[in-house]
């Protein structure tokens, strides 16, 4: 049985609005943060979670334990929204996985980066042995 529990939080971090996508799945937990400009509204969030949801970039999962099925004490799950609601920040499974996520960036950017300079280094080997090349042409 697949089951996923999915949580949006939005919260202030430094000159920006953040949002982190908490997605728990049986592989793990995968997180996705969305920086905002000004602080958004709700419906401003919903908007962009429809347009946008194709292009979301979730990292790869951290493994956790199972998830919890059945029935939970109404009273306790009103306690828990209630503190979930009056915490800021985002947990730490979340970053670690925001963490793990920068990090497969990284290496993607380094590769890249790599290719792009090795192709430049190339170009300019192959400009100067064409310059040597027509020096040298009529002696």
């Amino acid at each position: 049985m697949n089951s996923t529990v999915s949580s949006f939080t939005v919260f202030f971090e430094g000159p920006f609005w953040v949002g982190v996508y908490e997605r728990f799945t049986d592989a793990g937990l995968e997180a996705c943060k969305v920086t905002f400009g000004s602080e958004p509204k709700d419906y401003e969030v919903y908007a962009f979670m429809l347009q946008n949801w194709g292009r979301l970039r979730f990292g790869p999962p951290v493994p956790q334990m199972g998830l919890r099925t059945g029935s939970r004490n109404p009273k306790r799950m009103q306690r828990q929204i209630q503190k979930q609601l009056q915490d800021t920040g985002v947990g730490t499974k979340a970053q670690q996985a925001l963490a793990l996520q920068r990090e497969q960036q990284k290496q993607e950017r380094r590769l890249v980066s790599r290719a792009e300079r090795d192709a430049e280094k190339a170009r300019r080997f192959d400009l100067r042995q064409q310059k040597k090349r027509e020096k040298h042409r009529g002696h």
